[in-house]
């Protein structure tokens, strides 16, 4: 993700999944996303490992760039392959391409760089995303209170939506409740894939 907060709000629910049968989980966040703090960015740090605990991350590793100012270079892509090369992940999860932050734009268009040899790829929503039409769905009713008290540990954002009585919370809840209707469950994520396989040759049907 490009900042704190947005893997929770993006795929929480699906790493509580994933956690929750044996996965294990680690997470790249590419700033500190110190802007949204008022230029503190030690407080975003530590919201992001309470955030990271709650879904049982293994570990959290940082992109050190600075928010608002990830550039679309080369080392931005090396330094998400060097993470890749290190997790050898199954999947990844980040932020879509078309959104009107240009630090989620970045992190997506390098990220489909980096990851070319990831065998699944998908790609989620936050609220500055645009123009996204998911085709592959994940119930969380199970674990929606473990995403939503991740996003809660980010407790500098909560009310951070520039819409007044609205929180992150009520936003997050929104949007599972509107995705799981489309998919005929209660909660859900949505995601667009860049690719996906759906079983593994051990554990095909």
């Amino acid at each position: 993700g490009a900042h704190p907060d947005d893997i929770e709000y993006g795929c929480g629910g699906a790493l509580a999944k994933l956690s929750r049968l044996g996965h294990h989980v680690y997470c790249l966040v590419m700033t500190k996303g110190e802007i949204g703090a008022g230029g503190k960015s030690a407080v975003r740090y530590k919201e992001q490992l309470r955030a990271a605990k709650i879904l049982k991350v293994k570990k959290v590793f940082w992109g050190g760039y600075r928010d608002t100012r990830i550039p679309l270079e080369k080392e931005l892509i090396i330094r998400i392959e060097k993470t890749v090369n290190t997790v050898k992940p199954t999947f990844i999860f980040v932020n879509y391409m078309d959104d009107t932050h240009q630090d989620h734009r970045a992190v997506a268009q390098a990220t489909n760089t980096a990851t070319r040899y990831t065998k699944n790829v998908l790609f989620y929503e936050v609220p500055s995303t645009q123009n996204f039409n998911p085709t592959v769905f994940i119930d969380i009713q199970g674990v929606f209170s473990l995403k939503i008290a991740a996003l809660r540990a980010h407790a500098s954002q909560v009310t951070a939506t520039k819409i007044k009585d609205l929180t992150i919370l009520d936003s997050a809840r929104s949007n599972a409740i509107f995705r799981g209707i489309q998919g005929r469950v209660k909660y859900a994520e949505a995601f667009v894939p860049s690719r996906l396989f759906l079983a593994s040759e051990r554990n095909s049907a």
